[in-house]
């Protein structure tokens, strides 16, 4: 991997070109019986420059038509070579004038056109297909007859799966004729286990109760490194240094607001700075908390601290004071704070093992949780079900525990078998990802409700304790105390197709490229 630059991410690989299995070969008595344009004329298309020109009373007329020939196609580049009793029997039912290497109608080719096009057909249906295919040689049949019914008709004699085959392996075709069709949407979705991007991240700390990294809905990462803040373009791969607090504060959180682009840095000195980042401006400076500001969450224009003096704070930007109201209930330093999809509850979670639900309006929780051993830091609400908020334990209780908040219900636990660290839900899919600190310091994807694993991502050496997903939710950056930020592709498009936009891996330097 290099480490000296920064290398923007490529764009997917996408395939220009497509395969189509060629047609199947025609005889020419039959190209020429059933073409209109060969009623027109017998002669041959190009008479050679030594012929003498026609008289007007016997003007050859040529038609615009292109017949093609796949008398030249290499059948063996599909794995559909004719056996040697078929090259006996194609010998044997050429007509006269047509080359030796035509295929037949009765080729795995055209039993495997036959079956991508109709289905599965019986015995009968095989002997009726190939009378009418022999028929078709002497002359041509009227569309809709008996043995092209279901040409350009619309009935439902056809399944539906056969209409996939040509294209997604559907019926049978795929174990007759194996390597020629590819299955595609079957089967678990895939994916890669490996970051398709890594960048270094010096002085990203090691340190639980923190919130370093976070995404913005116009695609820019912002990652506190020690003193400093430093935003990432996705699109460009540019790095701009947004601020730097001095060698007496450090950054303990960051945090986008949800359509907008400012940014809201948590300070160890228990500040609270509100920056402009399209102009690189710090627009508010909040000083009410007296200790470290470890967690934030926006609500429009509402932006919620949670530090370590064990208090909530809500600030309105727009308002002169520091804040508006203040939420006590916590034992001990808050790490975890995400208000829900609609705005109307803030969940809260502490390292006293508490989570808390709070209301717009309430200065006191309105539900408590009390069943985790651990402290409690991953919090992640459903954007798929109202009301269903998932959180996680520390290294003590290694749990993922999901609740109704609408009926106050416990709803299920899934013991994970190390640290969560982080809870992130997929906004095109039920599923959702966690990452784990001690002792694996693994990644999971998870489906929900059944929670199933669908895949577990290793690559971090220390705790994964930051994450974020991208605005197209397709997404992952992980950052560890190893001082690495990677992206992973997990989640499917919100068309439930997969992202196969894998970069080449290449480590590069987060702060170098901005020194450069």
């Amino acid at each position: 991997m290099d480490h000296h630059q920064l290398l923007p991410p490529r764009s997917p690989m996408e395939n220009s070109s497509s395969s189509k299995p060629p047609t199947p070969a025609s005889t020419p008595s039959s190209r020429i019986a059933s073409s209109p344009s060969s009623r027109l004329s017998t002669a041959p298309p190009h008479p050679s420059p030594s012929s003498s020109a026609p008289t007007p009373a016997s003007r050859t007329v040529y038609s615009d038509r292109f017949i093609p020939s796949r008398s030249g196609s290499n059948l063996a580049l599909f794995d559909l070579a004719p056996s040697p009793s078929h090259d006996a029997a194609s010998a044997s039912s050429c007509s006269p004038g047509e080359p030796s290497g035509s295929t037949p109608t009765s080729s795995p080719y055209c039993a495997l056109l036959r079956a991508a096009l109709f289905g599965r057909t019986t015995p009968d249906r095989v002997a009726s297909s190939a009378t009418a295919c022999s028929s078709s040689s002497a002359g041509a049949s009227p569309v809709g007859s008996p043995a092209t019914g279901n040409i350009f008709r619309f009935k439902a004699e056809v399944p539906r799966s056969a209409k996939r085959a040509l294209f997604s392996g559907g019926g049978d075709e795929g174990a007759l004729f194996p390597g020629v069709f590819t299955a595609r949407g079957t089967g678990p979705r895939k994916i890669h286990r490996s970051p398709y991007k890594e960048l270094d991240a010096p002085a990203l700390q090691d340190d639980f109760y923190l919130n370093l990294v976070d995404w913005s809905s116009h695609n820019v990462l912002a990652v506190g490194l020690g003193n400093c803040v430093y935003l990432w373009n996705a699109c460009s791969s540019k790095v701009t240094k947004l601020c730097d607090l001095g060698v007496d504060d450090t950054v303990c959180s960051v945090g986008w607001a949800q359509r907008d682009t400012h940014l809201a840095v948590g300070t160890n000195q228990g500040k609270v700075q509100v920056w402009d980042v399209t102009r690189c401006k710090r627009i508010r400076t909040m000083e009410s908390h007296c200790m470290r500001v470890g967690a934030l969450a926006w609500s429009s224009s509402l932006l919620s601290s949670g530090s370590r003096d064990k208090t909530i704070l809500h600030h309105d930007i727009r308002a002169q004071d520091d804040y508006i109201s203040k939420l006590a209930g916590h034992k001990s330093e808050v790490c975890g704070l995400k208000w829900s999809y609609d705005n109307r509850q803030l969940a809260s979670g502490g390292n006293d093992n508490i989570l808390y639900v709070w209301n717009q309006h309430s200065a006191h929780p309105v539900l408590k949780y009390t069943e985790h051993t651990a402290a409690v830091k991953a919090i992640a609400w459903s954007p798929h079900l109202h009301g269903l908020l998932a959180s996680g334990g520390g290294t003590a209780d290694r749990c993922i525990r999901f609740w109704n908040t609408t009926t106050n219900m416990h709803l299920n636990c899934v013991d994970t078998g190390s640290q969560v660290c982080n809870l992130a839900w997929s906004k095109n899919v039920n599923e959702l990802v966690s990452t784990h600190g001690y002792s694996q310091n693994q990644i999971i994807v998870w489906r929900y409700p059944t929670m199933s694993k669908l895949v577990t991502l290793t690559g971090h050496t220390y705790r994964v304790l930051y994450l974020a997903i991208s605005p197209d939710g397709q997404t992952i950056v992980t950052g560890a105390g190893d001082e690495t930020l990677r992206f992973w592709n997990v989640f499917p498009s919100p068309k439930y197709q997969s992202s196969d936009s894998l970069s080449s891996i290449g480590a590069t330097s987060f702060v170098r490229s901005y020194i450069r």
